[in-house]
């Protein structure tokens, strides 16, 4: 999206309404020959898998009882995790992203809906092409209703005829759009599990960058992003969803998209400015070695 809609990553083209469709249609298609090749060719000898990576966040009604809302919240899932498993797991886009964008399109008197469609071989060819599915996961978002006016151009924003809202309680440690949300950490997971028949899920991104940078190492709110979410995953384990692995996001800070180094994720300071880069680890660096360990928490009375 922000590679062939806004432009703001590379390649820089802002193909409003069509570019964000195009180009995910050329993903998943791509993904598919992949997981064909390496199950056609290696998979007898090496016992590999092969498997997809989504990021996602939580979409939860403003209102729960709110039927608007509900569908609303539902649509933000579907446009952000579905937009990609759905076709891997059930054979084609989510209905409602058919059904939306192709209204709008309709509307803006075109021939054909801008999301592209596949073919019944490309479907039959596209589904089940996952052996696990890994999960980026980072924060969360309150959803309702909203109705676009109608646009002669389009977006994929507009497309979903919802607005995103956040609760001024919710910590943000870091950048302006990661709140530390845990518990929507679990409902994604379950969501996960209802919608694809719970497969197996390696959790490949969970993490916070920092704001401002501490001269001290000092991230403690990193310790709590990563101790709630954590605890939430654990949850979700219980709820009987098939978790094989968790990965910290990151290991180290690094280049971060069009934020460049500013933006640190990392349990290591780097000093980007000195030729050699040094690493200094932060107070986050201990009490990650500690969970792993102990395959747990640590005991908070353990005298270390």
């Amino acid at each position: 999206e922000m590679g062939y809609e806004t432009g703001e990553h590379a390649p820089g083209l802002k193909l409003g309404g069509r570019g964000a469709y195009k180009a995910a249609h050329h993903i998943i298609k791509t993904h598919a020959k992949v997981w064909h090749s390496y199950n056609n060719t290696w998979r007898s000898e090496q016992q590999g898998m092969v498997g997809i990576s989504l990021t996602s966040g939580w979409g939860e009604p403003v209102d729960p009882h709110s039927q608007a809302d509900r569908e609303a919240a539902e649509r933000y899932i579907q446009f952000h995790l579905g937009w990609f498993a759905n076709p891997i797991y059930r054979g084609d886009y989510p209905e409602v992203m058919k059904n939306y964008i192709g209204k709008k399109s309709a509307q803006q008197g075109l021939g054909t809906s801008r999301l592209p469609r596949f073919s019944v071989q490309e479907k039959s060819y596209i589904k089940g092409t996952s052996d696990f599915l890994g999960i980026g996961h980072f924060t969360t978002r309150y959803v309702l209703q909203r109705s676009f006016p109608f646009l002669q151009v389009s977006s994929y924003h507009t497309d979903q005829d919802l607005a995103e809202l956040v609760d001024s309680e919710w910590p943000a440690p870091g950048p302006k759009w990661l709140y530390s949300v845990p518990w929507g950490f679990r409902r994604l997971l379950n969501f996960i599990k209802t919608q694809y028949g719970n497969p197996l899920i390696y959790v490949t991104e969970n993490g916070v960058s920092a704001k401002v940078q501490c001269t001290q190492l000092c991230d403690e709110w990193r310790i709590e992003y990563l101790k709630g979410y954590i605890n939430e995953m654990l949850k979700a384990l219980n709820d009987g969803v098939n978790i094989k692995g968790y990965t910290a996001w990151s290991l180290l800070d690094k280049f971060e998209w069009n934020k460049g180094f500013s933006e640190r994720f990392g349990f290591y300071h780097i000093d980007f400015k000195n030729r050699n880069k040094p690493r200094y680890p932060k107070a986050s660096v201990d009490y990650y070695k500690r969970i792993i360990s102990a395959n747990g928490f640590p005991n908070p009375r353990e005298v270390m």
